[in-house]
């Protein structure tokens, strides 16, 4: 019998959660979709692969979907099984080619080396261990293939920054993202040493291009 972990125990957490939100998620996101994130995320899918085998990790209801390259094989997981249901039904509404799984972003049941590329969008403030998960996505990624994130992070300006950790807890508790992780840091901790971000929205949002260089 397989030990549950605290690790465990916050996934279950993060799924409950997202299942609560998944029926009004487009609606809240909507506003920042048109104006700042729908942008920086046409930007992070510029940068896939167009063609060779891609994993999305943290689909959500589909909003990258319209930015899948028409060459690649699809892969798609996200931990909120409600989450998921509007991703189907997105794929269905759009033709989008795409395998949805369910599956946990700190245990990605795919071998070795399966994709050339992970993607990810606003999800790695949200698993509970993510240096677990972006080595999950390390380990999954083909030699010189790349991880592709875009995320939001803690401020460097020292009153904000603090500011955000003071926020965190009750963010968490409301909307289910940390608002104050170094992401960057944890890209590089989990084995990405040549990990290159951009800086977007006074370095509060990152794109980070991530080759396995090894």
């Amino acid at each position: 019998m397989t030990a549950i972990t605290e690790r465990d125990r916050d996934a279950e957490t993060v799924r409950a959660r997202y299942n609560r939100v998944a029926r009004f998620y487009d609606l809240e996101q909507a506003l920042g979709e048109r104006v700042l994130f729908g942008r920086f995320r046409a930007a992070l899918w510029a940068k896939a692969p167009r063609e060779g085998d891609i994993l999305e990790i943290g689909v959500g209801t589909g909003l990258s979907m319209p930015h899948y390259p028409p060459g690649a094989r699809m892969t798609a997981i996200d931990i909120s099984d409600k989450m998921l249901e509007r991703a189907h039904a997105r794929a269905e509404r759009t033709g989008a080619a795409v395998e949805l799984r369910l599956m946990d972003a700190q245990h990605l049941a795919f071998a070795d080396a399966s994709f050339d590329a992970v993607v990810a969008t606003c999800v790695f403030c949200s698993v509970p261990d993510p240096v677990a998960g972006l080595r999950e996505a390390r380990r999954v990624l083909k030699p010189g293939g790349r991880l592709l994130l875009l995320e939001h992070v803690r401020s460097e300006c020292p009153v904000a920054g603090r500011l955000m950790d003071w926020l965190n807890p009750l963010v968490v508790r409301t909307m289910g993202a940390n608002i104050n992780r170094r992401t960057v840091d944890n890209v590089r901790t989990a084995g990405f040493a040549g990990a290159e971000a951009s800086r977007h929205a006074l370095g509060i949002v990152r794109i980070i291009d991530a080759p396995k260089t090894d």
